[in-house]
């Protein structure tokens, strides 16, 4: 499951803690975390987890960002790439879902990216914003916009769901992910 989420911790002790209970549910599950390969914020915080509970966790980050972020060290397996786009390609490529998470600029790009994607039906893997604290409140009110602005047809809807949490996002992956094989 590749994760989205900033990688700073956020305003809210809200955030920083459904990066870990998301990590931690990932490991019950059997579920590998593919994240962007942070030493920082939410997503050292959703691998930490993730490595606490016996998960496996794949980090993918590009060159120019370990000196801003660091390179978590726990993760199994790191890959570096020559930069974002080659991140997001392998990071879609490696995921059989997707989970955003609070987080910046970055975190949105992806989201964006990944909705569209599912649009120009490059892909059909399940989508998910956990709005934990209502972060995403004016994301998803701008998707709805799109929507109703009559840019985007009622298809749309359906290429993105939204849950109030962390149990919603771990339910909805529990219900359609496989387990990845442990090496």
């Amino acid at each position: 499951m590749a994760v989205f989420c900033g990688r700073s911790p956020g305003s809210h002790p809200d955030f920083l803690a459904s990066a870990h209970e998301l990590g931690a549910g990932l490991a019950r599950a059997g579920l590998r975390l593919v994240f962007g390969g942070g030493a920082t914020g939410m997503m050292a915080a959703v691998a930490d987890a993730s490595l606490a509970s016996g998960g496996r966790v794949l980090g993918i980050i590009p060159e120019f960002l370990v000196a801003l972020e660091g390179v978590h060290a726990g993760a199994q397996e790191i890959i570096r790439t020559d930069g974002l786009h080659a991140r997001k390609h392998l990071m879609y490529a490696y995921a059989d879902a997707f989970v955003a998470l609070p987080g910046g600029l970055g975190t949105l790009d992806e989201v964006i990216e990944i909705i569209t994607w599912r649009q120009a039906s490059l892909h059909d893997k399940p989508v998910i914003i956990a709005n934990v604290g209502d972060w995403a409140d004016l994301l998803i009110a701008t998707l709805e916009r799109t929507l109703h602005s009559g840019f985007a047809g009622p298809e749309t809807s359906r290429l993105y769901e939204v849950v109030p949490n962390v149990a919603g996002a771990l339910a909805r992956l529990n219900s359609t992910a496989r387990p990845t094989p442990r090496r």
